[in-house]
């Protein structure tokens, strides 16, 4: 009986994804054909803009939701799985130590700003600190992992998810344009300005799709190595919060909060950079990762509320609007000295 009603619950929740998965797709192929005749623009451009026209006017239905979250969710994740056959460690060290100094002065100065703006708006220490490690690391997944170490409430992580998104967006649709006007063909510098801010990995490889897949591969590398930085980032906040409560509560997440992906992206990596693997899977990572990509910024494009985003109201945009600011600066000035 058990079996059975597993049976249904997992058939219910497939008929649940396929109207906005086939909604997704459907946009993306419309995204590659239209991209033959508009190849400056390239198909993650078109998808991401054609789903956010159709995501506020014809497709606006609750019953798309749970696919179009799949899409943009899932179908990245595997693309970053997909992406450690075409990454070795050999790549990774282009980054090199500097790179690394990059990112932790980036997440530095991102915490550090975020938290005192928020305070010294009036938001109070968890929504502070959400904005600082959903900026800092990555997007979404980070706040879902900070909030119940912060004992957050639902109400503030919604708000700060929204507001992270919507950061994430405005930035993703003009620092890749930023990039090249400052860094030309500098593929690195590039790279980094994109894998050193943008708040999600779907931003990341969305705004990064922008300039082309090399900047793509480069632009992961430095934005994973921030997820990394997020088990550092989680223990650190919850230390803050239990520090200025009169008794340390004791919480059930007993496993590191790295995203199974990353892992995933690190062994394949290993083993990459240590056999040398037919052609062909190479190929064929890259050919699959591309359509999950263009698949998933559609469904991105396809989620994003403009009404939403106006309603938070002129104080949450100010919030974003400097910690934006901040973050663009920092990675400006952080690159040129640093020289990467």
């Amino acid at each position: 009986m058990d079996l059975e009603t597993s049976k249904d619950t997992r058939m219910q929740k497939i008929v649940a994804t396929l109207p906005g998965l086939g909604l997704s797709v459907a946009v993306a192929i419309i995204a590659k054909v239209v991209a033959i005749w508009l190849p400056s623009l390239g198909g993650a451009t078109i998808a991401i803009l054609l789903g956010i026209v159709l995501g506020n006017t014809f497709f606006k239905q609750t019953g798309l939701a749970v696919g179009t979250k799949f899409s943009e969710s899932k179908l990245l994740e595997y693309s970053v799985v997909l992406l450690g056959f075409t990454v070795t460690f050999q790549t990774i060290a282009e980054m090199g130590l500097r790179g690394l100094a990059y990112i932790v002065m980036m997440m530095t100065t991102v915490i550090i700003s975020a938290y005192a703006i928020g305070r010294k708006l009036g938001f109070g220490e968890r929504m502070s600190l959400m904005m600082a490690g959903g900026n800092a690391v990555c997007g979404s997944s980070a706040i879902g992992a900070i909030a119940p170490a912060i004992d957050a409430d639902d109400e503030e992580k919604g708000q700060i998810i929204t507001l992270v998104n919507l950061l994430g967006t405005v930035m993703m649709l003009t620092l890749p344009f930023l990039g090249l006007a400052v860094f030309g063909d500098d593929l690195l510098s590039k790279s980094a300005l994109l894998g050193g801010t943008l708040q999600s990995v779907g931003q990341v490889v969305a705004g990064a799709s922008l300039i082309d897949a090399q900047t793509v591969k480069y632009a992961m590398l430095f934005k994973i190595t921030r997820i990394i930085m997020l088990v550092v980032v989680v223990f650190l906040f919850e230390k803050k919060v239990n520090r200025n409560k009169a008794t340390v509560t004791t919480h059930k997440k007993t496993r590191m909060p790295i995203p199974w992906y990353v892992l995933a992206f690190l062994i394949i990596c290993i083993i990459n950079s240590m056999t040398t693997m037919p052609s062909i899977f190479g190929n064929s990572a890259h050919v699959i990762s591309t359509w999950f990509e263009t698949t998933a910024l559609a469904a991105i494009g396809l989620r994003l509320n403009l009404a939403k985003f106006l309603k938070e109201g002129p104080k949450f945009l100010v919030y974003g609007l400097a910690v934006g600011s901040v973050q663009t600066v920092a990675a400006l000035s952080f690159i040129t000295l640093l020289k990467i």
